[in-house]
C-alpha cells in the first residue's frame, strides 16, 4: 500500500505541479485556447489563485512525507485537491461541459492519498 501511495503521490504531484504552474503563468487567453473554458467566465484572479492553490497542493503531497516533518499535512493536501476537483467538476457540470473526467479521476486518486494516508500508510514523524 505504501508503495502505491506514493506511485500515486507523485503522480498526482506532477499532474497537479503542471497545471498549477500553467494557470499561473500562461495568459488568460492562452488558457482559453488551451481549454480551459472556464477561465473565461471567472476573474483572472481566481484563476491564479486556483494555480497556487494545484502548486501548494503538489508540494504538500511530496515535501511532508518525503522529510516526515509534518507528514499529516500529505493527507490534508490529498483532501484539499479532491475538493478542487470537486470544484471543478461542479463547474464543467455548470458550463455543460461534459469533459470533466480527468478532474473526477484526479479528485478520486486524490481522495485516496487522504485515506491512505491518513487511515492505511500513515507516515510517521521524525523524532
Amino acid at each position: 500500500m505504501n508503495i502505491a501511495l506514493w506511485i500515486v503521490q507523485a503522480l498526482l504531484a506532477l499532474a497537479f505541479f503542471g497545471a498549477g504552474v500553467m494557470k499561473l503563468t500562461a495568459p488568460i487567453d492562452e488558457l482559453l485556447q488551451n481549454g480551459m473554458a472556464f477561465v473565461e467566465h471567472v476573474p483572472a484572479l481566481l484563476v491564479r489563485f486556483i494555480g497556487l492553490s494545484e502548486v501548494a497542493g503538489a508540494v504538500g503531497l511530496i515535501l511532508p512525507a518525503a522529510t516526515r516533518i509534518k507528514p499529516r499535512l500529505t493527507p490534508l493536501a490529498g483532501a484539499l485537491l479532491a475538493l478542487v476537483m470537486l470544484l471543478a467538476v461542479g463547474t464543467h457540470l455548470l458550463m455543460a461541459d461534459l469533459h470533466f473526467a480527468p478532474a473526477l479521476i484526479l479528485g478520486a486518486l486524490s481522495a485516496f492519498v487522504a485515506w491512505g494516508r491518513l487511515r492505511k500508510a500513515p507516515i510517521l514523524p521524525r523524532r
